[in-house]
């Protein structure tokens, strides 16, 4: 590269970081407001709408019609976002809370009553008119048949013509469809079992008669299709539709119309975040302050290589806030721990690279071969660890519950984008650097000659504190599940509890509220406070465990001598936990899954199916080791905790994969006097540098949140540092062993294992 095109491309990326920093922060047009203030938060970063309907019906609603339609409430609420929460208040109500939003009127009217959906003939039995239909012209418009019902619908159930009810399908999925004519958008119906019965008596009656079928939802029939044939397997499907959002549209309608219980709205309101405004702002001047620190790191640590890796970091921070916006991400807590790993990993990767360097400098090949030779052998554990880590991100993005799905997405982001960042500009700012004159190997650094490390000759020792730490987690649950009933400090997320909404005489912020009114709540109750205020009202909403009558007695008798209120401005309800059973299976068939897949792809990758079986069960470890300190410490188990194991996991997985990548490596050039354990140990020496640079790295953003956090970010940050202490253990002391232990005790076929 010359020395006038090197300057041209450094200038080009450095004015390219600075343009897209600036969108970040100033935007592109004269409201002044850039990329990172439009970025969705959710309901604990910026509060959202808060929807509680009433079942419809005097009579106790069953228990389990409730938990089926709190499901499908959920899935039907994750349109609007994957951090929606549904749970259950008191006997017979649904409480919604959608992130991000502040019109609750607007999503009232797309989200409509839920469990009013019915399936009638167009005529009835004497050939009269159920309904019709009449042309209209829209605002845009657009022309279209709009249906009037010409009776009620309890005259139409009296008389037979409604044939189905929202409760006879299964499931209602829009999409596009391949016919003759070419694609076109369409809605698929499933019928349960019963209702495919009623659903073939329903198109026999209309195919007969040449008419069709209307489905009347909320007030008003929303679609009539022509039958035109008799359906007996219970499958459907309603064509012509205009778009692929109108069929989509349709399909969630048809969806939430098919709840086993009618609710009817009973109020709605703006609430604000769960943590405030000082968790964001304390948040993102950690992240500021724990960058900063990282890019002094990198350059006191690797010279002229660091500081390409800061013009790296910075374009790479930039390029995240730009496309968490573009891609209409919602970022809460979990986003965060998505964001932190990834970062981990771009740092990561540029460890590998410049560790390379170094080695490549101390075999006496000049700077720019060790630049070239560098890049291209740390290529292998980079992709190896980053798309392993992918995998896992990918699978939990599609077979996660919502609140797992954003992590996903920002971790899957966070990876792209930090390849894209290491691999790309890094060696770009790099080179360019070289030609510029960086030519002295000082300004690079030479990678010093170790001896061997002896870690797999000790590694029943540290098998035996691995064994160690996970027992006394194990003792520890059982001890407070005798004593408390709860083996782990859950949280409102996972049990459930009682919120009590009180009306103060002033409009209190969440800041007041948290200074002045939890302190006394905590006092009383013993347990944790999670607070909301409602917007353009003196509402504030404080959620605790499950209180009993004297309890409920005692706060409110503590909250009326207070501050002066008076016994009816307070209301407590019961509140069912917002991680419900199949949120918790679903995250648990995703790990597993992912699991699977990483496995599968390191058997493909490194053709031993040992490393996979080892770095999941150093995975494991981990994963126990975190829980065992959640355990002992009583850290509170909350919605974050999720998000933490999966930090963890894909942590680990990168960190074990990095020396597995080095083991192969020096397996393939090793002598036939260099004995499996030798190859191991020395690998794991080369490796340490990356192993601790990284995880002090990771450590460091980590360790500022902590520092700087509110409770509930503390909370979350404080196990993550044990998981990244953790995985940084076993990936050294662990995950070489347990391979030598496998390579040896299952030694590969027509091979001899060199021990």
């Amino acid at each position: 590269m010359k020395k006038n095109r090197a300057v041209v491309l450094l200038l080009c990326i450095l004015l390219i970081v600075a343009g897209i920093t600036y969108v970040d922060i100033f935007g592109t047009d004269s409201t002044g407001a850039g990329s990172a203030s439009d970025i969705k938060l959710g309901l604990d970063l910026a509060g959202g709408v808060s929807i509680t309907y009433q079942v419809v019906g005097e009579e106790t609603p069953d228990a389990t019609d409730m938990q089926d339609t709190i499901a499908k409430l959920q899935q039907r609420v994750e349109n609007y976002s994957t951090e929606a929460i549904v749970y259950q208040e008191g006997l017979d109500r649904i409480n919604i809370e959608i992130p991000g939003v502040t019109d609750a009127n607007a999503i009232l009217q797309e989200l409509g009553r839920p469990g009013a959906l019915y399936f009638i003939a167009e005529t009835d039995s004497e050939g009269n008119a159920n309904y019709t239909g009449q042309m209209v012209q829209d605002a845009d418009g657009n022309i279209g048949t709009q249906y009037v019902l010409n009776k009620t619908i309890e005259e139409l159930m009296a008389e037979g013509s409604i044939k189905l009810e929202g409760t006879d399908v299964k499931d209602a999925r829009g999409g596009s469809i391949q016919t003759n004519m070419g694609s076109e958008y369409a809605v698929d119906l499933t019928m349960t079992d019963e209702g495919a019965k009623k659903f073939a008596d329903a198109t026999r009656n209309a195919y007969e008669k040449g008419e069709t079928l209307g489905i009347y939802y909320d007030g008003s029939i929303i679609s009539a299709p022509k039958v035109e044939a008799v359906l007996t397997d219970g499958n459907a499907q309603i064509t012509h539709m205009e778009s692929f959002e109108a069929a989509e549209k349709l399909a969630s309608t048809i969806r939430i119309g098919g709840l086993k219980l009618e609710l009817e709205e009973l109020h709605s309101k703006v609430v604000g975040a769960q943590l405030g405004v000082d968790a964001i702002e304390t948040s993102l001047l950690a992240g500021a302050i724990g960058l900063i620190i990282v890019a002094l790191f990198m350059i006191c640590v690797y010279r002229i290589p660091g500081v390409a890796s800061v013009v790296g970091l910075a374009s790479y921070v930039a390029l995240v806030v730009l496309l968490l916006n573009g891609f209409d991400m919602t970022l809460t807590l979990s986003g965060i721990a998505g964001i932190i790993l990834s970062i981990g990993m771009a740092v990561d990767a540029n460890v590998i690279i410049f560790a390379r360097i170094r080695e490549e400098l101390a075999a006496g090949k000049t700077v720019k071969n060790a630049i070239k030779t560098g890049f291209d052998k740390a290529l292998s554990a980079i992709i190896d660890g980053n798309i392993t880590t992918l995998i896992a991100a990918v699978v939990l993005l599609f077979l996660g519950p919502g609140s797992v799905q954003g992590f996903a997405q920002t971790l899957a982001l966070g990876i792209v984008l930090s390849m894209f960042t290491s691999l790309l500009v890094t060696r770009v700012v790099l080179n360019a650097f070289y030609a510029l004159g960086a030519k002295s190997v000082k300004l690079y650094g030479v990678a010093k000659e170790r001896k061997p490390l002896q870690i797999l000759q000790k590694k029943w020792i540290f098998f035996g504190i691995s064994l160690a730490a996970i027992a006394a987690g194990f003792i520890a649950m059982g001890v407070f599940r005798a004593k408390t009933g709860d083996a782990l400090n859950y949280s409102l997320d996972f049990k459930g509890g009682t919120a009590v909404t009180v009306t103060f005489d002033h409009a209190m912020s969440l800041e007041e509220a948290n200074r002045d009114v939890v302190p006394l709540i905590e006092q009383l109750t013993g347990s944790a406070v999670q607070v909301q205020t409602v917007q353009e009202s003196n509402e504030v909403i404080f959620k605790t465990d499950t209180l009993n009558v004297d309890q409920r007695e005692s706060l409110t008798e503590m909250l009326t001598s207070t501050f002066g209120i008076t016994e009816d401005r307070i209301t407590s309800e019961t509140i069912s936990s917002t991680i419900s059973d199949e949120m918790k299976s679903d995250t648990i068939i995703a790990v597993l899954v992912a699991i699977v897949c990483m496995l599968i792809y390191i058997r493909i990758r490194f053709t031993d199916i040992r490393f996979g079986i080892s770095s999941i069960l150093a995975l494991i470890h981990d994963v126990l080791v975190v829980l065992a300190f959640y355990a002992i410490a009583r850290v509170s188990v909350s919605n974050t905790f999720v998000a933490c194991m999966l930090t963890i996991v894909g942590y680990s997985i990168n960190a074990t994969i990095v020396i597995f990548d080095r083991i192969r490596e020096n397996m393939r050039g090793s002598s036939d006097k260099d004995t499996l354990r030798e190859v191991a140990d020395r690998s794991i020496t080369q490796t340490m540098s990356r192993s601790i640079f990284t995880s002090l790295t990771t450590f460091i953003m980590v360790a500022v949140l902590y520092v700087l956090g509110v409770t509930s970010i503390k909370d979350f940050a404080l196990p993550l540092m044990v998981g990244i202490v953790c995985g940084t253990y076993s990936s050294i002391c662990l995950a070489g062993s347990l391979w030598y232990i496998f390579r040896t005790k299952f030694a590969p076929k027509k091979s001899k294992s060199k021990k």
